[in-house]
């Protein structure tokens, strides 16, 4: 995996093998994703979204403590997907980040706790799968506007994105700021401490 500009999000470009009978990858492996972020992926969720030529979905991202860490790919069409720092006292605070997730390089990212996540559907009938830390919890759930022009996410110009109504009516990083919303530098980094250190703990009472 290879880290992002932003800290707290990388990318994983698997080997793809291809022969007469097709492809085969993996999409996912423990020993990969350990090494780079000090702890292991922990699942409670397996989300899987559809969507045609120009839907946007985001910006997304839950409280923190526990937040939700995402590891997301695109397994048939194409996306572009973009992380979001969100975190309030971060260096990079605003900025983003965005890859091309599609069914033939067939990357994944991962973002970790507190960071924000948005995609667009570059391809008719694109299915994105994403593995997440915790589960879906309504009252921890919140959401940045998309196309915030203090954020200028370069989405395809040549696309006409199409948000849901919860999505288009997000606040702006600044209402959200603003509002109390967001979720703090250190809360995030202490959080991957707290995962970091767990881990520790369990391989000392397994050895």
């Amino acid at each position: 995996m290879r880290p992002l500009g932003i800290e707290g999000a990388w990318v994983d470009s698997p080997q793809v093998f291809t022969d007469r009978r097709g492809r085969f990858h993996e999409w996912f492996r423990a020993d990969r994703f350990h090494g780079p972020t000090g702890h292991p992926l922990r699942l409670e969720q397996a989300n899987c979204s559809r969507s045609g030529r120009g839907v946007l979905r985001g910006i997304h991202y839950a409280a923190v403590p526990p937040g939700q860490g995402k590891y997301v790919t695109c397994v048939s069409g194409a996306v572009l997907d973009v992380v979001v720092d969100i975190r309030t006292g971060s260096p990079t605070f605003g900025a983003w980040e965005a890859v091309r997730l599609d069914d033939r390089e067939h990357r994944a990212v991962y973002l970790s706790e507190g960071l924000g996540h948005a995609f667009m559907a570059l391809e008719e009938d694109s299915l994105v799968v994403y593995l997440c830390s915790e589960g879906y919890a309504p009252h921890r759930e919140f959401g940045i506007h998309p196309l915030d022009p203090e954020l200028g996410i370069a989405w395809p110009d040549d696309i006409v994105p199409e948000l849901s109504d919860k999505d288009a009516s997000a606040p702006t990083l600044a209402e959200a700021r603003l509002r109390g919303l967001l979720p703090t530098h250190e809360e995030c980094l202490a959080h991957r401490r707290r995962l970091r250190s767990a881990t520790r703990g369990e391989a000392c009472v397994s050895s």
